[in-house]
């Protein structure tokens, strides 16, 4: 058997309204056509549907049993509409992000405020990770998109936009004068306590590459999870610290500057994408915030 869902539609609202009149009107059809259509379903199922009254329709027990299934069927087919059409006018959906520490605070934070000041009613779902973390997140589909920060491994299937560049310093407490003037090398910041990031993030990578170069040895006495712990550690001179100069306060008079004679690394910001990912209305929308 082969019959047209459109039949079972027109059927519904037939039974719903109780008249071959009240359906053509909802539907927007003739009179003639939605009386046709229920002639061909009842030809198609063998048996009568409807019995005809002056004062309009009324179900067979056959035409009952049929309307109690296609109820429940209509019912979730205009509830999928309904949410697909609100998803599409951003007034409901889920953006999930995977982001590094840093990529939330230098890049991410303001535009997920403006976009939530937009699409208030659109839940937002934040994890924060490393950026290996963030881009196997991405891969494993746990989130529609990773901001991450360098250095990055270009992975195939994946998309990376540079958004922004930062600068990296080196910084200590007040109980560490003799850096608060002059140049100093790395070689003798080794000599004191390092603070930095565990060994899951880019940035240990990073600065364990750096003091590699400069024959160096690379020992943290102290290692954190995040970004932002690093500071207060150093206000506490527990050590020397290596952060993003973005993420300074520059009214503390607690956290100090360090003159590097070696350079230190720039790094990006990067936003990482699927190349054949399906997105959301509310995924699209964001990218258009960041992307413009």
């Amino acid at each position: 058997m082969n019959v047209n869902y459109d039949y079972y539609r027109v059927f519904y609202y037939v039974a719903k309204y109780g008249s071959i009149t009240g359906a053509a009107e909802f539907l927007l059809y003739n009179q003639p056509n939605v009386t046709r259509t229920i002639k061909i379903l009842e030809k198609e199922l063998g048996c009568v549907l409807f019995d005809r009254t002056n004062r309009g329709v009324t179900l067979t027990k056959q035409g009952e049993k049929l309307y109690e299934h296609i109820k429940i069927a209509v019912s979730h087919i205009e509830l999928a509409e309904k949410e697909i059409q609100s998803e599409k006018e951003l007034k409901s959906g889920i953006v999930s992000i995977g982001t590094t520490d840093i990529a939330l605070r230098c890049f991410l934070l303001p535009i997920l405020n403006r976009f939530h000041e937009l699409y208030p009613e659109i839940k937002i779902n934040i994890t924060n990770y490393s950026t290996q973390q963030s881009i196997n997140a991405l891969q494993n589909g746990l989130v529609d998109f990773s901001v991450v920060t360098t250095p990055e491994e270009k992975t195939h299937g994946l998309k990376f936009t540079h958004m922004k560049t930062l600068n990296e310093v080196a910084v200590c407490g007040s109980n560490y004068k003799r850096f608060h003037t002059g140049k100093h090398s790395l070689k003798e910041l080794a000599e004191y306590p390092i603070i930095m990031l565990d060994k899951t993030t880019a940035s240990y990578e990073l600065y364990k590459n750096i003091f590699a170069r400069n024959k160096i040895d690379f020992s943290p006495m102290i290692e954190t999870a995040t970004a932002d712990q690093i500071i207060p550690m150093v206000e506490n001179n527990l050590g020397i610290g290596f952060v993003t100069e973005e993420l300074l306060d520059k009214n503390s008079k607690d956290v100090f500057k360090i003159d590097i004679l070696e350079d230190l690394p720039q790094r990006t910001i990067s936003v990482v994408e699927k190349t054949n990912s399906n997105n959301s209305f509310a995924v699209e929308r964001l990218f258009e915030i960041i992307f413009e």
